[in-house]
């Protein structure tokens, strides 16, 4: 057989399924429409065809591929190179203008509708160039991504947000198509002698619960995904067969398209869908490629709303200091910073008040001290030892009696508690309290209010326990790794509201952030993500390190409080990581947590 094609339509069963019309027979791509009739693509346009089979609308075009979701196709142009989206609607079809030119000749293209119901285009060049973007006006570039060579097919399971990727010659390879993602990889089925598939993977379409492809022989296989991988259901040869009920599966042999006959049973996507909050702006980004930006600290100015500033650290060059629009205002080059956080108006032995922020020094292992005048510029004020050995997450406590205490802790486990002194306008600090968890921690915060300390152990959980350095160390584990929370635990702050405090918690694992009760017993809130801002062109969030959150009436859109979080992934486009500034009132409205 030759010019195999396949293509699943995901139709409700009903007693009388549409006929493909014989007129349709020399399409070399056709989708079944919802509402009935079809959308057929062949050398010279994409066709919009009734379910009589007459011919509705046309786009002319020399197209090689097309992809749809609802009324949205993405064609190929194959004498342009350019991808064309066309809007399917009552008054037929209509081509929107190409997106921009990728550089390359274009072999496979597919369309992603995420999450947030945007969609996204993939394009492939045949050396596994690709690219991911997301549609609108204009289309944005969102990341470059690196697929295998000798792509002529790929298609996005939405529910999942898998990218299916098949390699000719090889076999099918599923990714993960959230732009926010690493860029991780599977294999589902491979050729001799990685596997069992006949000759490597050709056209592939998605199942829902699963996936389908014919091997180099023309033998359709499907797939159904169970945990992380994927198990083969069934091998069958292109034959009319009865339609069982449930999605009908389409495929065309040389003597034209007919169902596949694949009885399949749909199963529950894997991924537990969390509200999705918008950042409302982001930083820029930082000076250093990699995982450079760690952890960021919020300092409110004494008289004006919009006058905050954000402290982030970049833990390859020192302090980057942001203004509320996300500008660089400052850079402190006071080498790998990697935790940093804030107090204000502080008094010391010699009465004069002073506003703070404390961050860990990793070459040194040691807490560097940053004055904070009241136009919200920072220099440096002290260096000073610890004994730790490998120096990594840090927080600050204002302890009822007015002092200062700053929390380190090291990544072995061990945690010391230092007070902060001054005289004679010399910063000093002596160790009040030492302990440790049983493996590696990092982000911590202390709540003034109730004298607690709460503290991530990235692979366990959160602990909470006495903040007071006189008082013996006995932590208890009130949000264990498991269900919303995935390891490893990373940054956390508290917000402090009318009518309750949180904390919230970076889950690293599936970039997300959960928000929990910061008093007893701890009651678990929700959680949500991040999400794209498509309209500012600001990406969504994953990999957060650290983040910081305030219930201070700022300026703009943060007048119930401002929570930042550390982006691991810079999209729209591709570069240097940043922060992202989230307003309090979207997170609250989110998870429904009173003003």
């Amino acid at each position: 057989m030759k010019n195999l094609f396949l293509y699943a339509t995901l139709l409700a069963s009903t007693a009388h399924a549409q006929v493909i019309p014989p007129a349709l027979n020399g399409a070399t791509e056709l989708a079944a429409l919802p509402g009935g009739g079809w959308l057929a693509l062949d050398r010279h346009a994409l066709r919009l065809v009734g379910s009589d089979g007459r011919e509705r609308a046309s786009v002319a075009m020399r197209g090689r591929q097309f992809d749809m979701r609802g009324d949205l196709a993405l064609v190929v142009d194959a004498n342009a190179e350019r991808a064309v989206p066309v809007r399917i609607d009552a008054d037929g079809l209509r081509a929107l203008p190409p997106l921009p030119d990728t550089g390359f000749g274009i072999e496979a293209a597919c369309l992603y509708r995420d999450a947030q119901h945007l969609d996204h285009a993939f394009l492939i060049a045949k050396d596994g160039q690709a690219q991911q973007w997301l549609l609108g006006e204009p289309a944005r570039l969102v990341r470059h991504l690196a697929l295998p060579p000798h792509v002529k097919h790929c298609r996005v399971d939405d529910a999942d947000a898998t990218l299916y990727a098949s390699e000719s010659g090889l076999g099918l390879w599923a990714y993960d198509a959230d732009p926010e993602s690493a860029g991780t990889r599977a294999p589902v089925a491979l050729a001799a002698p990685f596997g069992r598939l006949a000759k490597g993977a050709g056209a592939v379409t998605v199942l829902p619960g699963g996936v389908a492809a014919l091997d180099g022989n023309g033998t359709l296989h499907a797939w159904r995904r169970a945990g992380d991988g994927w198990r083969e259901q069934a091998a069958l040869p292109l034959a009319a067969r009865a339609l069982a009920s449930g999605p009908r599966l389409l495929a065309r042999t040389d003597a034209g398209w007919k169902d596949a006959g694949l009885a399949w049973k749909a199963t529950a996507p894997k991924r537990t869908p969390l509200p999705i909050v918008p950042p409302r702006a982001q930083t820029a980004p930082v000076a250093r490629a990699g995982d450079a930006a760690d952890d960021p600290a919020i300092w409110i100015h004494p008289t004006d709303p919009d006058g905050a500033r954000i402290l982030g650290t970049n833990k390859k060059q020192g302090l980057l200091v942001y203004d509320l629009a996300g500008r660089q205002t400052q850079l402190l080059e006071a080498g790998r910073l990697n935790n940093v956080d804030v107090r204000q108006d502080l008094t010391f032995g010699d009465g004069v008040r002073v506003d703070l922020a404390m961050a860990t020094q990793r070459d040194e292992n040691a807490i560097v001290l940053f004055a904070i005048d009241a136009a919200g510029t920072v220099t440096e004020a002290a260096r000073l030892p610890t004994t730790l050995s490998d120096i990594y997450g840090a927080c600050l406590y204002r302890t009822p009696q007015g002092g200062l205490d700053a929390i380190v802790n090291d990544k072995d486990g061990r945690f010391q508690q230092y007070r902060i002194t001054r005289t004679g306008g010399t910063f000093g600090a002596t160790l009040a309290r030492s302990w440790r968890l049983a493996s590696q921690p990092e982000g911590c915060v202390a709540d003034e209010r109730t004298g607690l300390l709460f503290m991530g152990e990235e692979k366990r959980g959160v602990w909470v326990a006495d903040a007071d350095a006189t008082t013996p160390m006995k932590p208890r584990l009130v949000l264990p790794v498991g269900g919303l929370l995935h390891a490893d635990v990373e940054g956390m702050g508290i917000y402090h509201g009318r009518r309750g405090s949180w904390i919230v918690v970076s889950s690293q694992g599936n970039d997300s952030y959960v928000v929990l009760d910061a008093t007893a017993p701890f009651a678990l809130r929700g959680a949500f993500r991040i999400g794209i801002d498509a309209a500012r062109g600001i990406d969504g969030t994953s990999e957060t390190d650290g983040l910081d959150v305030t219930s201070a009436r700022l300026g703009g859109p943060y007048g119930k409080g401002l929570l930042v979080v550390q982006d691991g992934h810079k999209r729209l486009p591709d570069g240097p990581q940043n922060f992202k500034l989230v307003a309090w009132e979207d997170v609250a409205k989110a998870l429904g947590l009173p003003d």
